[in-house]
């Protein structure tokens, strides 16, 4: 027994990460059908997991930013607009494919009186409102309330004035960094703890009884995520790199992925990808500005939400979507996707934005939110996998795309 829990403790340090997470998944699925009071009991460990990652990681964002931008060189601009150009382009393009898919397969919603307390944002000036005031927000509030847009705009501002001061300084906010990133490690180490916990909790509570009633518009949602994962980002990544693009998206879709699938917080698992970024030998510089980035504003998941329950709604109601209507519902839900929070459900609550585009009222808008909430189980877990995942993709992208440039040169 003496000698059993040292090697347990030095399993879970030294081995595949991602093999234990895959053994987390399917102990947990099965916990759930033989013991399913249990299975809910042992919710506690992925609440735990998810805790520890949202707790650390507004830390590192912030930490890191600032580390990154007071000690870099001034190699990494061409770098960060490629990402942020891969960002915007792959999130309308999402958009696009979701409409494409819903006008290929159109879908009717159970509309019903569903009332809730969801508060959500009144147009696009509100939206614009809460982004110009999280901006502003107290740092130490920010970081409180894991508000990553104030967090983002105080790391930043932090970094340039670092800049400025002396090595040893820097040295002292190195350290820190190196020291935060530390603890994270730690916390992902956990990660087959919590994902056996989470996944066991949700099949034991839920199952898939509740959703067959919506089994026609989680296929739009999920086909659409799909073809954004395996066919558009892939194609963007050869467009950047002209090489094979699958090892890199399905190494991404596996060790990014399959955590992002069971926390469904794009925030959450910001350490995540940072440890996937070290592992594939991308430059920090680079990738500790990109990740928390992507985070904010990399939501193509999101944008395929967005579009397709909107358009599922206009269906229901017989409303006639013409192509130029289509169109500038991608770039609204592209915007709309962008100000979505890094939180579970997220995405949701931007719906009745869109919807105003087709004059839905807003007590129907809120009915499709309340939809959304029912398979929010497989559509925002999907949804929260494809956006983390390609944060790192479109990142090792631009990468590499910029070491091609240099070899040219």
């Amino acid at each position: 027994m003496r000698r059993t829990f040292p090697f347990l403790i030095s399993l879970i340090k030294q081995g595949s990460l991602v093999k234990q997470i895959l053994a987390g998944l399917v102990l947990g699925i099965a916990l759930a059908f033989i013991y399913p009071e249990g299975a809910k009991l042992c919710g506690i460990l992925g609440s735990f997991f998810v805790s520890a990652l949202k707790a650390v990681a507004p830390v590192l964002v912030f930490v890191l930013v600032a580390a990154s931008i007071a000690n870099q060189e001034g190699h990494t601009g061409g770098g960060i607009k490629s990402i942020l150009f891969l960002y915007m382009v792959g999130t309308l393009l999402a958009a696009l494919v979701a409409v494409v898919a819903s006008f290929v397969f159109p879908t009717s919603i159970a509309l019903a009186n569903i009332q809730d307390g969801v508060t959500a944002p009144g147009g696009i000036g509100e939206v614009l409102r809460n982004l110009l005031f999280n901006i502003v927000d107290n740092p130490v509030k920010a970081i409180a309330n894991a508000n990553y847009i104030g967090i983002l705009a105080w790391a930043i501002s932090l970094g340039f004035a670092l800049r400025y001061s002396s090595d040893q300084t820097k040295s002292i906010v190195s350290d820190l960094c190196f020291s935060v990133e530390y603890v994270v490690r730690v916390v992902i180490r956990l990660a087959p703890i919590g994902v056996f916990g989470l996944v066991a909790e949700v099949v034991a509570t839920t199952g898939l009884e509740g959703m067959l009633s919506y089994v026609r518009l989680l296929c739009v949602l999920l086909g659409s995520m799909a073809v954004i994962a395996l066919i558009v980002n892939p194609l963007l990544v050869f467009l950047c790199t002209k090489e094979n693009p699958y090892p890199l998206v399905w190494a991404c879709l596996r060790e990014s992925g399959v955590t992002a699938f069971f926390t469904r917080s794009s925030a959450a698992n910001i350490p995540v990808n940072m440890n996937l970024c070290r592992k594939l030998g991308l430059d920090e510089n680079l990738y500790s500005l990109s990740i928390p980035i992507g985070a904010t504003i990399n939501m193509g998941g999101a944008a395929v939400t967005i579009t397709v329950l909107t358009l599922a709604a206009a269906h229901t109601l017989g409303i006639q979507v013409d192509v130029f209507t289509a169109l500038l519902l991608s770039v609204v839900a592209s915007v709309c996707a962008c100000g979505a929070s890094g939180v579970p459900g997220g995405s949701l609550l931007l719906i009745p934005l869109a919807c105003g585009l087709f004059g839905i009222d807003q007590n129907v808008a809120m009915q499709v939110v309340a939809v959304g909430f029912v398979i929010g189980v497989l559509q925002d877990s999907a949804e929260t996998a494809l956006n983390s995942s390609t944060d790192v993709v479109f990142t090792a992208a631009a990468s590499k795309y910029i070491e091609r440039k240099k070899t040219k040169e």
